[in-house]
């Protein structure tokens, strides 16, 4: 175990700090094995094939032949599978769902391949982020941690895989579900939440759930910086629909229309709170 400022570290969280710490001091060498075994698992995928790597699977002929590679290189490929191609194009496993690109650098999103390999990757990163995270800002036992995170909307591309957002991916994972409880962290708003289709709805839930437990509430992130900005600034806005919602024990009808998540924030605030309205609106600036 290891303890700071009173918090003791689980023996998981340790773990994974020291594995990260090791394979990080020589990441140049963890890149070469993992450029290895991912050709040595794919040598029979087309876009292989058509490299003229003639069934050689070592870095350096690889890097031989392919000095450089864009997304657009292989995009073709993928629209392909997005369209239903099953052979083994570009991974010799399976794809199961399509991630998409935020779109911030050529002003659309890009298809990227998601598949069980790739979530076992995500999640070891995931488990990595919250270890750090544990051991910097610790959340005692029974606490809780007000984050903001959101899901977005799926579609469906031609071939009838799911496309979305890699966090979506993640979230909607039956692994994910595992990996957050190992974490110990409690988040103050219900699953439901999370998968809001609505951004702002989702954010207005996040705030009223955090406020709920504003006693219990030891840890405030978000995955951007500029998305806690937005969260100072839409409290700032809707701070008397927070109050009221508080006081009456139930979700704005007009902020909150979808009715799981209505229920799951109706079901946590439990019934009216005049005493937590009555201390923020006290705190209210004038």
């Amino acid at each position: 175990m290891s303890e700071k400022k009173g918090v003791v570290m689980s023996c998981e969280d340790v773990e994974v700090i020291a594995r990260f710490e090791r394979v990080t001091r020589d990441a140049a060498g963890v890149q070469r094995e993992t450029l290895r075994r991912i050709l040595d698992e794919n040598a029979g995928v087309e876009y292989l094939r058509k490299l003229g790597l003639a069934g050689r699977t070592d870095p350096d002929s690889f890097r031989a032949c392919v000095p450089i590679a864009s997304h657009a290189d292989l995009e073709p490929y993928i629209q392909r599978i997005a369209d239903g191609d099953t052979f083994p194009v570009i991974t010799a496993k399976p794809v199961t769902a399509i991630s998409q690109s935020t779109g911030t650098t050529q002003g659309k999103r890009k298809y990227l391949l998601f598949n069980d390999e790739l979530l076992k990757t995500v999640i070891r990163g995931f488990q990595t982020t919250c270890a750090f995270r544990n051991r910097a800002f610790p959340v005692e036992d029974g606490k809780k941690a007000l984050q903001f995170m959101y899901s977005s909307r799926q579609d469906t591309t031609k071939g009838g895989l799911t496309a979305t957002t890699l966090t979506t991916n993640l979230f909607r994972s039956e692994e994910f579900r595992t990996t957050t409880h190992d974490t110990r962290l409690q988040n103050s708003s219900p699953r439901e939440v999370l998968f809001s289709p609505d951004f702002e709805e989702a954010l207005y839930c996040h705030l009223l759930c955090g406020l709920h437990f504003a006693d219990e509430v030891q840890l405030v992130s978000a995955a951007f910086a500029h998305s806690l900005v937005v969260v100072l600034q839409t409290l700032e806005h809707v701070w008397p629909e927070l109050c009221a919602d508080i006081r009456h024990g139930t979700p704005s009808t007009a902020r909150v229309t979808t009715p799981a998540v209505r229920q799951a924030v109706s079901t946590l605030l439990a019934g009216p709170n005049p005493a937590l309205a009555d201390a923020m609106e006290a705190d209210a600036p004038a």
